[in-house]
């Protein structure tokens, strides 16, 4: 089984909020994850992140793959660093 750590879209129409989740690579967007790992809220200024970094942490090691959004964010709370730093 290919786990991704992606975003799962909530809220209404033209009001986005994203979870990000850790979920199979062949379930749908918004359909079943395994796990809630974070919230990333576009429509906030600044935008609102917040992830818990010990699950997100668990689950890199655990070989998922993030996608492309979600390794940004990642980046931007310093998640992504701290992984590359213990990997290495």
């Amino acid at each position: 089984m290919a786990v991704r750590i992606r975003l799962s879209r909530q809220g209404k129409k033209k009001a986005p909020f994203y979870r990000l989740v850790v979920a199979d690579s062949r379930a749908p967007r918004d359909g079943k994850f395994i796990e809630l790992i974070g919230t990333y809220n576009p429509m906030t200024d600044p935008a609102a992140v917040t992830i818990d970094e010990d699950r997100a942490l668990y689950w890199l090691g655990q070989g998922a793959s993030p996608s492309d959004t979600a390794r940004g964010l990642l980046k931007k709370q310093g998640i992504w660093e701290k992984f590359e730093a213990k990997k290495a």
